[in-house]
């Protein structure tokens, strides 16, 4: 499972009717001659923008893309608001800061409850220290007027302290319907707040859209799953360091991912990457660039150096599997990379 992955083994189990990347690698776009009506349509917006002098970058060419369709015929139109559809459509970096700026607002919430709370305790305890000195003053006191004042300040005290206890009331019942807004809005979240990256909701509604993008496309993608060693596992006992070491490969997956790849956190210790337009080959060249990442990273427990150490299981996603019969498949080649020490990862092909 660790050390220098060039010595070891990788293992590939069962068929699979998965392209090879070479065929993929030697075809590429030629921009003069469009081969379809879509490649025609990307020229003439790259045209479009460099006549009016604005640089092709990705914002320019999809405001470009979006504004040129306008005058296109319905045929056309129909055949990339189709496309269109099947990919993302929102924007996922500003839900995702949206989500981190609801939760701060929810722990803001909660911390003005503990506060007001505070200051409602400190409140009856000045109203039974003055209940206390009113008492010992009675005895003391001769002057009426005297007395009447401190009744008076009694009386005022009281007042503010009913006042306060309806206010706090009133904020912890605030507090309440925001919980369960706030549970609400989780269930529909994307995004991990304990490792930074994407949740397992989010992971298995992009595993369903490939599949259906690889349905009408007849392209390539994998899917790889890791967990730390269970043998590393086993030999830390310390819970929080087990987190952190889980937090560092979470940081080492999205250093080594593209920008096209969905990193995301399943559960149980278990992180998965959607390698979208990616074969076996290339997604075995993936896993031998994130163990030797990992395996390069040292982690200090006290005087203690411990090497990081994952297991990787990879497939393909295929058209005709279902998004569970595809992430059981990832799920079980990380079982079987454990079958043999001299094994960083192992391939489960679903054909």
């Amino acid at each position: 499972m660790a050390g220098t992955l060039s010595s070891k083994k990788r293992t590939t189990i069962g068929g699979s009717n998965v392209k090879s990347s070479d065929n993929t690698s030697s075809k590429s776009l030629v921009i003069d001659k469009p081969s379809s009506d879509v490649e025609e349509y990307a020229k003439e917006v790259l045209d479009a923008l460099i006549n009016d002098n604005l640089p092709p970058t990705p914002n320019n060419f999809s405001l470009y893309y979006d504004r040129l369709l306008e005058d296109k015929s319905q045929n056309l139109k129909k055949q990339i608001v189709s496309m269109l559809e099947l990919e993302d459509s929102n924007d996922d970096e500003n839900t995702i800061v949206l989500e981190k700026n609801l939760k701060k607002g929810f722990v803001s919430i909660k911390n003005m409850l503990s506060s007001t709370a505070v200051l409602y305790k400190n409140l009856s305890l000045m109203t039974k220290i003055l209940e206390k000195r009113k008492k010992e003053l009675s005895v003391h006191l001769e002057s009426e007027e005297a007395k009447k004042i401190i009744n008076l300040l009694g009386g005022d005290v009281g007042k503010l302290s009913t006042i306060l206890s309806t206010q706090s009331t009133q904020i912890k019942e605030i507090y309440d319907d925001t919980a369960i807004i706030i549970k609400d809005v989780e269930k529909e979240t994307i995004f991990d707040n304990v490792f930074g990256i994407y949740n397992k909701r989010y992971l298995l509604s992009k595993i369903d859209k490939e599949i259906g993008l690889i349905e009408k496309f007849d392209h390539t993608s994998s899917l790889i799953m890791l967990e730390l060693s269970k043998e590393l596992k086993r030999s830390i006992k310390n819970d929080k360091a087990l987190l952190l070491m889980t937090k560092t490969v979470a940081k080492l997956l999205l250093k080594t991912s593209r920008r096209s790849d969905i990193v995301a956190y399943y559960g149980n210790g278990i992180f998965a990457m959607l390698l979208k337009h990616t074969d076996i080959d290339s997604a075995k060249k993936a896993s031998v660039r994130l163990s030797d990442l990992v395996s390069s990273s040292n982690f200090f427990l006290a005087d203690r150096e411990i090497q990081l150490q994952i297991s990787i299981g990879i497939t393909n996603i295929s058209s005709v599997h279902t998004v569970d019969e595809i992430v059981v498949s990832a799920m079980n080649a990380i079982s079987e990379a454990y079958k043999d020490s001299s094994h960083d990862y192992a391939v489960l092909l679903r054909s």
